[in-house]
């Protein structure tokens, strides 16, 4: 039997301010709940996420980036 395919992607934030880097996380945290996984290290914020399917995952990113865009104009008001 044949595994299903997965594809997967990772999607690095470089946010050296910690400040900062918390409320982008924390404001991502609720809408990618169960989409996707958002950690931080050091003066990174990661976000990785798979599907079974390149149009899934594709959804997840570009709803993943235009909540990044919005928390991050916010943050720096």
């Amino acid at each position: 039997m044949i595994a299903p395919r997965r594809y997967s992607l990772e999607i690095m934030v470089h946010c050296p301010e910690g400040r900062r880097a918390q409320t982008l996380s924390e404001s991502l945290g609720p809408d990618n709940e169960g989409y996707v996984e958002g950690i931080r290290e050091g003066e990174w914020l990661i976000f990785r996420m798979s599907a079974v399917d390149a149009g899934t995952l594709k959804q997840s990113a570009d709803d993943l980036l235009s909540c990044l865009k919005v928390a991050d104009e916010v943050s720096s008001l």
